[in-house]
């Protein structure tokens, strides 16, 4: 086996300033990229620590007991981020994502739920408000965050098998624990749940058929994704990639599926529902997804953005570098038309669609070596 090398690359610091805009920027209304898509969806992450070491993510080589992270000093405060919501609520967004790292770790998270639960469009519409969490906080946090506001949760989860999920989270960390979670937060009500699997050739797709198996028919829909090239160190390989429709050919010798149209327009995943007896998709017995940001890129519709713990807004989960929203919040000056101002600068001259450009660039590409982790700006 060739040594795994994994390049330390902290692209942290590296910031673009927000833009002056050069053209005007709409005062009202949805703004639009330069491929013509709307921002409709915001991933806000709350913090670069996780408590797992998801090789995917956040190997134990790299992020080990002496990895600077950030101070709590750098990191937004809630009413900076309640106050850059607002702004992109009022142009177009309808959905708010919390990541981290793993963002239960952050202090009094419930506030921010309950500031951004208070949040409306400009049509009077309450938001679509998730979190999306390892799960091994959340029995003795779904309770606090239901009443804050949250609606619904997604978990990641990339095993049944005690021993694997041990292996993958490399902390030792049971799987019943994550579990447990589970059932907590569909006692509470936050829902409908999503589980998010990450497949990796060769690591955890055995695993595939006994997810399907156990949340089929238990109200919680089961995701697939494929192994991503996000970052800079989780030694990403395309033989590690472990295609979606195989995932659904897998699952479909042994449990009936049919297509299922969209859920919204610029959804990640393509979703398919388990059939009954009759061939036909059957409620009752839920249905699976399968996100192929490899194989099939979907950016031709990309409608999401990422802010950072400390306040960078990126327009690309493969992105490697940020614009520096928090200088802007932090000047006395700025008051909210400049700021809905340079964020509109910002969408508006968006082009980033590195999924789709992957097939171009060269394997040891400098573009392949230089991007964010996702354990900073989340998935």
């Amino acid at each position: 086996m060739a040594e795994r090398v994994i390049p330390l690359v902290d692209l942290r610091s590296k910031a673009l300033s927000a833009p002056r805009p050069i053209q005007a920027i709409p005062t009202s209304g949805p703004w639009l990229d330069l491929l013509g898509r709307p921002l409709r969806d915001l991933r806000i992450s709350v913090t670069d620590r996780c408590n797992f070491r998801c090789s995917y993510c956040m190997p134990k080589e790299v992020f080990d007991q002496g990895h600077p992270y950030l101070p709590h000093s750098a990191l937004l405060r809630f009413e900076e981020i309640t106050r850059l919501a607002k702004v992109f609520v009022a142009h177009g967004v309808r959905k708010i994502r919390l990541t981290g790292g793993e963002p239960l770790l952050r202090k009094d998270l419930e506030q921010l739920v309950e500031q951004l639960a208070a949040l409306r469009t400009p049509d009077g519409q309450p938001l679509d408000l998730t979190l999306t969490t390892n799960g091994s906080l959340l029995a003795r946090k779904a309770r606090a965050l239901k009443d804050a506001g949250l609606q619904r949760v997604t978990v990641s989860l990339d095993a049944l098998d005690d021993a694997i999920f041990r292996r993958m989270n490399d902390v030792d960390f049971p799987v019943r624990a994550v579990l447990d979670g589970l059932e907590a937060a569909q006692a509470v009500g936050l829902g409908p749940i999503k589980v998010n699997m990450v497949v990796k050739r060769g690591t955890n797709e055995q695993e595939i058929l006994p997810l399907a198996r156990h949340f089929r028919g238990s109200g919680v829909t089961l995701r697939f994704i494929e192994y991503m090239d996000v970052g800079a160190t989780n030694g990403w390989r395309m033989d590690q990639v472990l295609p979606s429709a195989e995932v659904v050919e897998r699952i479909g010798r042994e449990l009936a599926l049919v297509p299922l149209q969209a859920s919204a327009p610029g959804e990640t995943a393509e979703r398919w529902g388990y059939a009954g007896a009759d061939g036909l998709h059957d409620p009752a017995l839920g249905e699976i997804g399968v996100i192929s940001s490899v194989t099939q890129a979907f950016c031709g519709d990309c409608n999401r953005a990422r802010l950072s713990t400390e306040g960078r807004l990126y327009l690309c989960l493969f992105a490697s570098q940020g614009y520096d929203l928090r200088t802007l919040l932090r000047d006395e000056a700025a008051d909210e038309a400049q700021i809905a101002s340079a964020l509109g600068a910002i969408w508006q001259g968006r082009t980033d669609r590195y999924s789709e450009l992957r097939a171009l660039l060269p394997a040891d590409s400098a573009a392949a070596g230089k991007r964010i982790e996702m354990s900073y700006i989340g998935g």
